[in-house]
């Protein structure tokens, strides 16, 4: 049986975090990253910081810390970049989300004044109680994409980006089933030139994500890769896919509880 071997690099150089929405969650991710490279507080919670894992047997009672034992990046050398359909900068975002006290926020308004999101790309037949300014125009879908990739070079051109993640933080998309574009990377393809109507924006996103090899995580509940085109595209170009929601703490309590509590 052949096996396939997988080389993984080494975390060298800097690596490009590319956060899709510059909302609540986007802002107090950057505000505690910058909190712990300043060594305002500490990584709390963090698996892949403080978590440790098991080496040899249990009996062994040996650990490691995670990041010592995994190639991973170090949280300095991590760059944070952001679009969003609404012009605030990170900090003027951070302050209207008011997940984060004032003391708390004013201790990090450098860093935070100086994420300015890139112009997004927004449908809003796709999120119908918003109705951001700050957006992208093109002729098709294609050329959103486009504009995307080249947004993407610059990027980590002006910072010297060895790689990059791209992570959906922005709001959940309307309900959608798979169409016929959805099936194959050529249909898919066709429709951004287009315009088809069944092509979300999370997906023309993650689509230029793919296209340069750059992994690419969903943090809402939106069919987004979960198609057979974009699966196609991300074997093509060996690039991870993952998420489907950031549903892993009160949300999902939530969700659980309360019908739970309802139904009794």
């Amino acid at each position: 049986m052949e096996k396939n071997s997988i080389n993984i690099n080494p975390a060298d150089g800097k690596l490009g975090v590319l956060l899709v929405g510059l909302g609540a969650i986007s802002t107090t991710f950057v505000a505690g990253l910058e909190s712990i490279k300043n060594g305002i507080t500490k990584p709390i919670g963090s698996l892949t910081q403080m978590g440790t894992i098991r080496l040899g047997k249990r009996t062994d009672k040996r650990s490691s810390i995670v990041k010592d034992f995994i190639p991973l990046s170090k949280l300095s050398d991590l760059v944070v970049g952001a679009w969003d359909i609404f012009p605030d900068n990170g900090y003027e975002a951070a302050k209207k989300a008011g997940v984060l006290n004032p003391e708390d926020l004013n201790a990090l308004k450098e860093p935070l004044i100086n994420l300015e999101p890139m112009q997004g790309v927004f449908d809003k037949n796709w999120v119908k109680r918003l109705d951001g300014k700050h957006v992208k125009s093109g002729t098709t879908k294609k050329d959103l994409a486009n504009q995307l990739i080249e947004d993407i070079k610059r990027f980590e051109d002006k910072n010297k980006i060895s790689r990059s993640v791209m992570i959906w933080c922005a709001s959940t998309e309307a309900f959608s089933t798979l169409s016929p574009t959805h099936q194959s990377l050529e249909a898919f393809e066709k429709g951004l030139e287009t315009n088809d109507t069944s092509i979300a924006p999370s997906q023309i996103y993650a689509y230029a994500a793919l296209k340069l090899g750059i992994p690419f995580a969903n943090g809402a509940p939106n069919l987004t890769v979960d198609i057979p085109a974009l699966q196609e595209l991300a074997v093509a170009t060996r690039s991870p896919i993952a998420g489907k929601d950031f549903k892993t703490g009160q949300t999902l309590m939530k969700t659980i509880v309360a019908p739970g509590l309802r139904s009794r």
